[in-house]
């Protein structure tokens, strides 16, 4: 055996190894697997953190109400009953539905959001916009953001929760005759809204979906 056939032997031999390590040490993938999940290290305990203490604050409460507080108690009452709740969630949800309902009242759609209104809403929206299209009006209205979104108050009735949020839009909006003459407002003056609303919704229940049931200022 020359020396050129033996030294092939021996690097093929050093690979046949380095392959056994490699399966052994990262196991056989074939196509895309999802990684294995390992159990990270726990850090060790610090001060100033926001981890969670078995029978300490809850931070998904207390960021938005006062530790304590009825509300308070309210919300934590409402994830007993329904564990998968998150109040930082609702508040992200509720600020996208603002807009929503917001501009789809603007534009005098109310169908697409009557699953998502109380009774009593759907219906002083409808007689607003009954009585804009009796009057011949139109509103054009731009949305830009929401400025403000703050948890106002929390309570739990018969499993029943309500919550109430208070906003703070910033919008264009004009309101045109059957012309097209604007009458009310200005279409290049960004003017900021507030509102305070509640929404409700049966916790525990399959519906996701929560309903706008009282609106003010």
């Amino acid at each position: 055996m020359d020396s050129a056939m033996l030294q092939t032997l021996v690097l093929l031999g050093i690979a046949v190894f380095l392959v056994m390590r490699l399966k052994n040490v990262l196991g056989t993938r074939e196509g895309f697997e999802k990684p294995v999940e390992r159990d990270a290290p726990q850090p060790a305990h610090r001060q100033n953190t926001f981890e969670v203490i078995e029978g300490g604050p809850d931070r998904d409460i207390i960021d938005h109400a006062e530790e304590g507080s009825a509300t308070a108690t309210a919300l934590a009452e409402m994830k007993r009953l329904e564990p998968s709740f998150n109040v930082g969630e609702f508040i992200g949800g509720a600020r996208s539905a603002y807009e929503w309902i917001l501009m789809g009242f603007e534009r005098g759609d109310l169908e697409e959001l009557k699953p998502f209104l109380g009774s009593d809403v759907y219906e002083s929206f409808a007689e607003v916009i009954e009585a804009r299209h009796a009057a011949g009006l139109s509103v054009d209205a731009e949305f830009f953001g929401v400025r403000e979104t703050q948890l106002v108050e929390a309570e739990l009735n018969d499993g029943l929760g309500e919550i109430t949020v208070r906003f703070v839009g910033e919008l264009t909006s004009v309101v045109k005759d059957a012309s097209g003459e604007i009458v009310e407002g200005k279409a290049d003056v960004i003017k900021r809204q507030k509102d305070v609303w509640t929404f409700a919704r049966q916790m525990g229940s399959d519906n996701p979906n929560w309903q706008l049931v009282a609106t003010g200022e």
